[in-house]
């Protein structure tokens, strides 16, 4: 049995016992990526003005933003931290992106762009709960999650399918 079989199995029998709920880490992590967009606003605004107090915002968002992630990004080993901010900035923009093309009519753009969103974002995930191994990723094969994983879908296929078992927003307790 791989990782990732192990993984779902886990999930679905904490879902059972009413254990497993990462509905309120899914909202957090958008939150995140709204902090990070935050910044990146005050920052632009900032230059764009020519008024640094903006920058005094930006840090008292940032701080925010920092105590916020601990909450998720729990073993941030090597650049995790940062791939981690990265991959919700992205994944964000990516959703910006598609939202726009959707609004102009490009239903087939927009589709490209929230794919590409949700693969990034179901990476942030596949790190911070522990199913990719990154410090094995030189040594794993192309398209695999760790070394015993044999499932021929691709990584974010892969991944795709633990975020919408284990990060589910409609349960409530």
């Amino acid at each position: 049995m791989n990782k990732i079989d192990d993984y779902l199995k886990k999930i679905e029998q904490s879902k059972k016992e009413a254990k497993f709920d990462l509905s309120k880490d899914e909202d957090l992590s958008i939150a995140l990526m709204n902090l990070i967009s935050i910044e990146e606003h005050f920052f632009f605004t900032a230059k764009k003005s020519g008024k640094d107090k903006y920058f005094d915002l930006l840090s008292e968002v940032r701080k925010m933003r920092q105590e916020l992630m601990r909450k998720i990004v729990k073993k941030p080993e090597g650049e995790v931290w940062c791939i981690s901010k990265h991959l919700l900035a992205a994944s964000m923009r990516l959703i910006e992106v598609g939202n726009k093309e959707l609004t102009a009519g490009n239903k087939k753009v927009a589709g490209s762009m929230f794919e590409k969103s949700y693969n990034l974002y179901s990476l942030f995930w596949g790190l911070n709960l522990g199913v990719i191994e990154a410090g094995e990723i030189k040594k794993i094969e192309s398209g695999k999650l760790n070394n015993t994983d044999n499932n021929p879908k691709t990584v974010f296929e892969k991944l795709r399918t633990i975020v919408r078992k284990a990060v589910d927003c409609c349960i409530e307790q």
